[in-house]
């Protein structure tokens, strides 16, 4: 039987970047991914804290730089009171540039698998996994069916479910899925080529607008091809179900920021992106992210509702707290229980921290200044309410992410970095008169504010205190190992 240190189901962003952290300390990584690449997937609206952060660690900043993928500023929506579309931006005045890209999927997802594979990782496509085995105590490996219909068991000591939505490994972490009260919802999409863009510095943006029955996302994943798709309530499922180029038609008529948007466009039709597809976009967690020998990263652990474009980011992130606790148990440095704890607590407030905001967002009808004051208390950020809205969006809620924190050695370490490389891409900050006469606004403004059992709940739900508490880890000097703090 072939035995490996570490197993890896899935090779989406969550599965390539955990085996390549855990392939960056020397241990043998077998990859299992079901389908062939390069391979279609939704979620193509990335984060900073991805795009900058984690694939810095990865080496992979200069071939994001040169796959000519749009970069993206920040994010623009027509939400709340508000009439008119207003915008954020991932940088702000304190901090240094910060930005993330519109990606294709296929593209994106080939450019971190291949990076696994330059890390020494072991790839094998078309391979299905169909169950992970224990021996009562700890999941020991998984068996699997490869291209040619034959099955084979491998061990390992340590199995990573990155299968995504569909998995159904986390029954082998003792875990059941428990779907939320209240984001059941599905999404209708498409592709337009010759779209409009927003005016500069904003063109990149994704735009976000509700409207009666949902909201739209419009993604400009090129200068002419946009991802367009609407968020609508389960309710509405036969509909979109049924005739979905007349239902999609019909739900772009209902919002005239996308209608417009869209005038001089046509859907594409032919080749990856001629489908208008269907997915439950229902949010869900899993009441357990690991168990001895498995853990649960991304998809497979848990998804949020997409109106911030979070899903790679918990993928990624997710990942790389899995690949902590993994690197820190081989290294015989601390033990299983105390680094998959952190793991899980880390990552199961990320997703709390975004599925409250998001409820507040779907449920308060404010002016934009409400969202910022309740990101601050949210992420327990020392920052102005604009500019802990702008970390929070970017994906820096967790607090490690904090990029002014990268002063000294560590922003020296990011300095041509290549695939190899370990690191942060950082640029100097540029900023427009229109950008700060925004934030002034925001920051001077009387804002409405939550009230009542709201406010209560909402900040109840999130423990603000979370970097003090008793018993934490912190992660090494190179993030990829737990440590315990000084």
């Amino acid at each position: 039987m072939e035995q490996y240190d570490v197993v890896v189901v899935g090779g989406g962003p969550g599965g390539s970047t955990v085996a390549s952290f855990v392939a960056m300390r020397g241990h043998r990584v077998l990859l299992l991914e079901r389908e062939e690449f390069p391979r279609y997937q939704i979620g193509e609206s990335l984060l900073p804290a991805t795009t900058q952060w984690i694939c810095g660690l990865l080496g992979v900043t200069e071939e994001l730089a040169a796959a000519s993928f749009t970069r993206k500023s920040g994010g623009t929506f027509l939400w709340g009171t508000s009439s008119e579309p207003w915008s954020f931006n991932f940088t702000t005045a304190s901090h240094g540039e910060r930005y993330a890209y519109q990606v294709e999927r296929m593209k994106f997802d080939q450019i971190l698998l291949n990076n696994a594979r330059r890390h020494g990782v072991e790839v094998r496509e078309r391979c299905a996994v169909q169950e992970a085995y224990d021996d009562g105590d700890r999941v020991r490996g998984v068996r699997y069916v490869d291209a040619d219909g034959q099955r084979h068991e491998v061990a390992a000591r340590f199995v990573v479910d990155a299968s995504g939505n569909q998995s159904r490994l986390y029954t082998a972490a003792g875990a059941t899925r428990v779907n939320s009260d209240f984001f059941r919802n599905i999404a209708l999409f498409g592709y337009f080529e010759g779209g409009a863009r927003m005016p500069q510095p904003r063109s990149g943006n994704i735009v976000c607008a509700a409207f009666r029955d949902g909201w739209f996302w419009y993604i400009p994943l090129s200068d002419t091809l946009t991802s367009v798709g609407a968020v609508v309530p389960s309710s509405m499922a036969d509909k979109v179900r049924g005739d979905r180029e007349q239902a999609l038609a019909g739900l772009i008529e209902e919002c005239p920021l996308i209608s417009g948007l869209l005038t001089n466009a046509h859907r594409v039709t032919e080749g990856t992106y001629g489908e208008i597809r269907v997915r439950k976009d229902y949010s869900y967690h899993t009441t357990r992210f690991w168990r001895p020998g498995i853990a649960l990263v991304g998809d497979a652990a848990c998804f949020v509702d997409p109106l911030f474009s979070t899903g790679v980011y918990l993928a990624t992130y997710s990942a790389l707290l899995a690949a902590r606790s993994i690197n820190t148990v081989l290294a015989d440095r601390l033990d299983e229980a105390t680094v998959f704890a952190e793991s899980e607590f880390r990552h199961r407030r990320e997703y709390q921290l975004y599925h409250e905001f998001l409820r507040m967002m779907y449920h308060a009808h404010v002016d934009e200044g409400s969202y910022f004051w309740t990101a601050r208390k949210l992420t327990d950020s020392p920052v102005s309410d604009a500019d802990a809205f702008s970390e929070l969006t970017a994906g820096l809620g967790a607090g490690e992410f904090n990029l002014p924190e990268l002063d000294g050695p560590a922003r020296q370490r990011t300095a041509g970095t290549g695939s190899g490389g370990v690191g942060l891409a950082t640029r100097p900050a540029v900023h427009t008169d229109e950008d700060e006469a925004m934030n002034r606004q925001w920051r001077g403004r009387t804002r409405a504010r939550l009230q009542g059992p709201d406010q209560e709940r909402l900040l109840a739900s999130i423990e603000t205190s979370w970097r003090d508490r008793p018993g934490r880890l912190v992660a090494s000097a190179d993030s990829l190992h737990w440590e315990l703090p000084d």
